[in-house]
């Protein structure tokens, strides 16, 4: 997937590196500082539920080469944008890439238990 933000082309990439990155910058942690990830999981629902921000932080956290949390939100504010096709096509994104898409399905099916 790509996006072009203040004429400059940026590819998202929906790897490890992104999970890394958004468990570094998002994920949860305990009070002795140790990390437990999960940022993917908050994202997931989150973006469903068509949440700007969490929108901004997941194109940060994807975007090659970087990009910054500002530009992103111009991006999203500028009325020119189609929000709600850019959360579905990254949802569709995620849901695909090798690295996200067993963690999609794990989050989707306990969802369906409750």
């Amino acid at each position: 997937m790509e996006l072009t933000i203040n004429s400059q082309n940026y590819k998202l990439v929906f790897g490890v590196g992104f999970v890394r990155t958004m468990d570094k910058k998002y994920g949860l942690s305990n009070n002795a500082g140790f990390g437990l990830g999960m940022a993917l999981t908050k994202a997931i629902p989150a973006l469903e539920m068509y949440d700007p921000a969490a929108l901004a932080e997941v194109i940060q956290c994807a975007a090659d080469p970087s990009l910054s949390l500002s530009d992103v939100d111009e991006y999203l504010d500028n009325p020119n944008t189609d929000i709600e096709t850019l959360f579905k096509d990254v949802l569709a994104a995620i849901e695909s890439a090798n690295a996200t898409k067993l963690a999609v399905k794990n989050l989707k099916s306990q969802v369906e238990q409750y």
